[in-house]
């Protein structure tokens, strides 16, 4: 694959990154749309408790494009409601924050500065004074207000401003205690919804036309000069080589894993457009019976790619080499390759990567990420637990990279091991990448290179051959 097209492979990945997050969110708000309102169209808090010893609770300062550079729409954009309850008459109303500032010159309040998760998790920055001049229902600069002894709704369409809200006792006294739900009703949110939902789809479309043009080879292409032969012979139709150096760093593998972050970067987006290509490739499969072969190359190439990655970083070590930044089979002393199929199974195809693969999931999740190497509490809380862990690639990986600080040789029986969980792990992935319909076999293939079957016409070897690998069923 060119230069020009890895870019193009990129840029849709990311594009459909973000056409992903436009749907999501299209989704959800559609969703809070038709499931989370009251009967009257309002999206409501759950109730806080507040109180003070002071004379007025208040809210902070509510910018709404107060400024004259700032933008606020002229409509209606949405209206607010207070909920309010208390034992004994109170007022609610909302002002002019300058109106409300010099109102309270003086007097003693608690502006409610966060409210947590819990209904008393409350906290208040406090201005001591005295009680005011008169009771708040007495002052006309209230734009919004409700006062009484019963729950209190007070409703308020937005404006432009600078607004606070205050609560105080009807009479102006001190110990102001109340419970508070606020509700928001936004006339505007089903077209926003329906705003991000078609234009995450739009978006999502050129994605998909960015990487299907990316990855379609033109009929009578020649493979990559270098490709593993498909005629190879080998247990399983993808095949999983590596050449361990034989002069490799003692300290080196202490920086891998920085000097490939490049690589983890590319591969983050490679692997976007792998996962959305396989989906197009399912229903292709599904209606056809075929893999399409420009995004079976694609798709191949990343499972190359991201095996070198593997080899030269933590998890394998087995070169010093930098990886290649491309897809196709290259000289680099790992490599890896699936057998392109004339022909997959419509049906097996419904079934294979969530179902028929579980069992491999299970065996290659403690080759990978399964355990638990240690744990310790962090400080006095039971539930602060550090946990260290990883699979047994991991491990095994970390035990020669030991021996290769000390010793300077990296252990050529460790090697082996790593190698054939490794082909284990490809095996599935190449398969639950609905790439070959044969069930990759329960069988550790360690070594180097893939196990030689010899045919029954075959005659044996003689001496023997130091190439064959070892087979564990």
């Amino acid at each position: 694959m060119s230069a020009g097209k890895v870019v193009m492979v990129i840029i849709g990945a990311m594009l459909a990154l973000f056409a992903f997050g436009l749907v999501v969110a299209g989704g959800a708000l559609l969703w809070a749309f038709g499931t989370q309102r009251t009967d009257d169209g309002f999206f409501v808090t759950p109730t806080a408790g507040l109180s003070t010893d002071t004379y007025a609770l208040t809210s902070a300062e509510i910018d709404l494009g107060a400024r004259p550079q700032d933008w606020f729409p002229s409509s209606q954009l949405a209206t607010v409601r207070f909920d309010v309850e208390s034992d004994v008459p109170v007022f609610v109303g909302i002002a002019d924050e300058d109106d409300v500032e010099s109102y309270l010159t003086g007097v003693g309040y608690a502006e409610v500065t966060r409210i947590g998760i819990g209904p008393s998790d409350v906290t208040y920055l406090t201005s001591e004074g005295s009680a005011p001049e008169t009771a708040p229902g007495d002052e006309s600069f209230w734009v919004a207000s409700d006062e009484g002894a019963g729950p209190l709704t007070l409703t308020w369409d937005l404006e432009s401003g600078e607004w606070v809200v205050v609560i105080m006792n009807a009479d102006g006294s001190s110990d102001v205690s109340v419970d508070v739900a606020a509700g928001a009703r936004l006339g505007i949110l089903l077209p926003i919804a329906i705003g991000l939902l078609v234009g995450g789809l739009v978006i999502g479309g050129i994605a998909a036309a960015l990487l299907v043009a990316a990855v379609v080879r033109p009929r009578g292409t020649v493979p990559a000069v270098g490709a593993i032969p498909s005629a190879a012979p080998g247990p399983y139709p993808a095949r999983l080589e590596g050449r361990l150096d034989p002069d490799l760093s003692r300290w080196m593998w202490l920086v891998k894993w920085f000097l490939a972050i490049p690589h983890y970067v590319v591969l983050a987006f490679l692997w976007t457009a792998f996962v959305l290509l396989t989906m197009v490739a399912w229903f292709a499969i599904l209606f056809t019976g075929r893999y399409p072969k420009g995004i079976f190359d694609f798709n191949v190439g990343v499972l190359r790619w991201s095996w070198r990655v593997t080899f030269y970083s933590s998890g394998v070590l087995g070169s010093d080499r930098y990886p290649p930044f491309t897809l196709a089979a290259t000289d680099y002393p790992a490599e890896f390759d699936v057998d392109y199929p004339d022909h997959l199974s419509r049906g097996l195809v419904l079934v294979k990567s969530w179902l028929l693969a579980i069992p491999h999931y299970l065996i290659v999740g403690l080759f990978t990420s399964g355990l638990v190497w240690w744990t310790t509490d962090i400080g006095d809380d039971p539930n602060a637990v550090l946990r260290v862990g990883g699979g047994i690639i991991g491990i095994l990986v970390l035990i020669a990279a030991i021996a290769l600080l000390f010793t300077g040789r990296y252990p050529e029986g460790l090697f082996d091991l790593v190698m054939g969980l490794h082909r284990w792990v490809f095996r599935v992935a190449a398969y639950a990448g609905l790439m070959r319909d044969e069930y990759p076999p329960f069988r550790l293939d360690i070594g180097g290179s893939e196990p030689v079957i010899a045919s029954a016409e075959s005659p044996p070897v003689a001496g023997g051959d130091t190439g064959t690998q070892t087979s564990i069923e």
